[in-house]
């Protein structure tokens, strides 16, 4: 256990490091290796804000508190949840293996039943019912591919990408009845996700950080955590923790009600989000009963080298 945080530690020394030639801190577009498919990428710039809900926020649960402020190092996020179409090509990528258990890439085992359930697939639907490992070794092939380092946000990232400057309960203000200008969620989704893009950005030209899919994050959830963070510290990547739930999930779904498309909600993944799943043991791409979860990629601008990003994803996904 001792020389596993070490290494860990090690790792995000690498990670605070500029190891490569920096590039203008602009938007661009990723291209998706092997396919025309394309995904915008927004500069983020860095700051502090303050984290978490006050105790007057509706719906406010106790584990969204104390606030504390947080310093944010400059980053890219995409403008959109992950598409369907952007992950197939990875999901189809012959050249890479499927569920191996050697290999450092692979990729996911075939689902089980159609998990979109109709709702959508080509054409600018957010990928659904896909596990954090899953997100994460997506992550890992789009290095593999581009020599790019991407990786999903952490909470705080996250949260300050959405707040986008705002300080309010919904990133766009007060007041839930304007929700459904910025988000799908229980009172107008129909009980299905949609394409991506179709509500108001926030500030910073986010689409969908509230509803649609609920996004994955890096953190383990603890009630607590925030009440362990040091106020005004610099927001660095979190340490994995054993087993795969419960981690954090934001920006609520298309099954959710407005309190819990709070900036400042978080929702902790579960078991049951892959009760029905037959097989023995359970996938770790998949979760049957999640079609409301998706992600979203983040780019720091200071990008690690590649022992350190080996290192990340050797920690993250375990091999």
């Amino acid at each position: 256990m001792k020389s596993h945080v070490i290494s860990f530690i090690g790792c995000i020394a690498y990670l605070t490091g500029l190891a490569q030639e920096p590039v203008a801190f602009k938007e661009f577009t990723q291209v998706v290796p092997g396919s025309s498919h394309q995904f915008k990428m927004v500069p983020i710039n860095g700051g502090s804000f303050t984290i978490g809900t006050r105790s007057t926020e509706p719906n406010h649960q106790p584990n969204e508190g104390p606030q504390k402020t947080v310093q944010i190092a400059p980053f890219w996020i995409g403008a959109f949840e992950v598409s369907r179409d952007a992950f197939d090509v990875f999901y189809k990528d012959e050249n890479t293996s499927q569920n191996s258990k050697v290999d450092a890439v692979t990729r996911p085992s075939p689902q089980y039943i159609d998990l979109s359930l109709g709702m959508g697939k080509e054409g600018g639907f957010p990928v659904n019912s896909l596990s954090q490992h899953g997100a994460l070794m997506y992550c890992r092939w789009l290095y593999d591919k581009t020599g790019v380092f991407y990786r999903l946000p952490t909470e705080a990232e996250w949260e300050y990408a959405c707040r986008a400057g705002s300080t309010t309960p919904w990133n766009f203000g007060n007041n839930a009845a304007e929700l459904g200008k910025y988000a799908w969620f229980k009172n107008n989704s129909d009980n299905k996700f949609h394409k991506s893009g179709e509500k108001l950005p926030n500030a910073w030209g986010l689409y969908d950080m509230l509803g649609n899919v609920s996004e994955w994050t890096l953190d383990h959830y603890d009630a607590s955590a925030f009440a362990k963070r040091v106020d005004k510290a610099l927001d660095s990547v979190p340490a994995p923790t054993p087993g795969r739930y419960p981690k954090v999930t934001k920006g609520g779904g298309f099954t959710d009600a407005p309190e819990l498309l709070r900036s400042g909600a978080r929702v902790p993944s579960d078991p049951s989000w892959n009760r029905r799943d037959p097989q023995i043991p359970k996938s770790k791409w998949w979760l049957t009963e999640a079609s409301f979860v998706g992600f979203r990629l983040v780019r720091p601008q200071q990008q690690p080298d590649r022992e350190a990003v080996n290192q990340f994803f050797k920690t993250y996904l375990g091999n």
